[in-house]
């Protein structure tokens, strides 16, 4: 496949789409959300596929694993997009120089932006509508273990931009081989910006590799502190939540901190999990405090390497700390800056803990489950970023659009 072709179809296919209409946008999203549910059938069909390849305990089954009910929740997201007010020639600065210059700075697309991602073809359809709905085409790079899905749902994407002419090179789906990452990462001149979702070892391969210019949505290694002070009966819906809800995805808790004088309520607060068959890494104490009261065979001494992984699967990390200064520092050598939370009932401490914190989502008293930009009030995320240029935390469409700087004149030339 010649992939130059495909990037310069792409960036081609960009130029007139920030010229759109919003009615006509929101027309191809509306119509992309009915497709997707008339074309489930065949949708469900290319992803069993994929999914009989892969062994069903492996991590990423989840994430790769479409049901009707999950297509039914991304097309809502899809018309949740299609239903916000788009971001595109927005005025953010507006000035009159006293040389009569009238300046302005106005919202415009990034671009052409690359995605590589791997066993998530829920991405597929994010990024798509993200990027319509923000003037922007599309390159994605999906892994091999999705091929089948992706492949279908860019056929779903092709067939409605057909029906809307629309050049379909504004959302292209690379083949799922090495060849065309490293095509895409060098693809200098056609791509505006990388962005990679996946895994820590998928990310950090980007970064290294990246020829063009790369915004991190990182890995979730995600803590919640239980603090002297929380309130038990809470603590424990949030932390079932934030670790069980759903294990796949980076939001999910991986390391649980508690404050030593709780330890006597550990086996309450973790009683849910034990529910869950979560099985726990605990340090000593809390090791102690769990055992004969927490499963037996869920109940492990925790290692070094628990502290920093991120599981992705029912298993969690139990650290005892002896206060809040504690807690922060190891959530500062530990943490992969995504989402970390507080349970407490002192407001001072809640400040301090949001004030302390490096981290894109900072909460306290409720789940990191809500790190997700439809959970924002985004419509859909193209994904986290764990970095703090240009964007951070869920990027939704104010995140994938740049600016520029528009000078109206009457003859005026620069003397000095």
């Amino acid at each position: 496949m010649d992939l130059k072709h495909i990037f310069e179809g792409t960036q081609k296919a960009s130029r007139g789409l920030g010229l759109l209409k919003p009615e006509q946008v929101n027309a191809v999203l509306e119509d992309l959300a009915a497709a997707a549910v008339a074309q489930t059938p065949f949708l469900l069909a290319e992803n069993q596929k994929d999914l009989a390849r892969m062994d069903p305990t492996d991590p990423k089954y989840d994430r790769l694993q479409l049901t009707a009910s999950r297509l039914t929740a991304i097309t809502e997201d899809i018309r949740n997009v299609a239903r916000l007010t788009s971001p595109l020639g927005k005025i953010l600065l507006e000035k009159e120089l006293p040389n009569g210059l009238q300046i302005s700075k106005v919202s415009v697309p990034l671009g052409v932006i690359g995605i590589i991602y791997e066993a998530r073809p829920n991405v597929t359809f994010d990024v798509f509508s993200l990027c319509l709905k923000t003037g922007n085409a599309c390159i994605l790079k999906g892994g091999s273990d999705a091929a089948d899905s992706n492949a279908a749902i860019i056929s779903v994407i092709h067939q409605v931009l057909a029906q809307h002419n629309l050049n379909p090179a504004v959302v292209a789906l690379l083949p799922p081989d090495r060849q065309a990452t490293e095509a895409l990462l060098q693809a200098i001149g056609y791509v505006d910006v990388l962005i990679p979702r996946g895994s820590q070892a998928l990310i950090d391969f980007v970064r290294q590799n990246a020829k063009i210019p790369v915004i991190e949505t990182g890995a979730g290694i995600v803590h919640t502190y239980f603090d002297e002070s929380a309130d038990l009966t809470k603590g424990q819906a949030i932390v079932a939540n934030a670790k069980t809800r759903r294990v796949s995805v980076c939001n999910a808790l991986d390391c649980l901190l508690v404050h030593q004088n709780r330890l006597p309520d550990l086996p309450a607060l973790a009683a849910p999990l034990a529910d869950k068959q979560v099985e726990i890494y605990a340090d000593a104490p809390a090791f102690a405090a769990l055992q004969g009261a927490y499963p037996a065979e869920l109940l492990k001494p925790a290692q070094e390497e628990h502290f920093g992984t991120e599981f992705l699967a029912l298993k969690m990390a139990l650290k005892t700390v002896e206060n809040l200064d504690a807690a922060l520092e190891h959530i500062a050598n530990y943490s992969s800056k995504h989402s970390e939370a507080i349970i407490s009932e002192d407001a001072a401490n809640i400040q301090k803990f949001l004030n302390s914190v490096d981290a894109a989502a900072v909460y306290a008293n409720t789940s990191t489950a809500f790190t997700d930009g439809a959970q924002f009030g985004l419509g859909a995320e193209i994904g986290i970023s764990t970095q703090k240029l240009h964007a951070r935390g869920p990027m939704g469409l104010e995140e994938l659009t740049s600016y520029k700087w528009l000078v109206q004149g009457n003859g005026q030339v620069r003397s000095a």
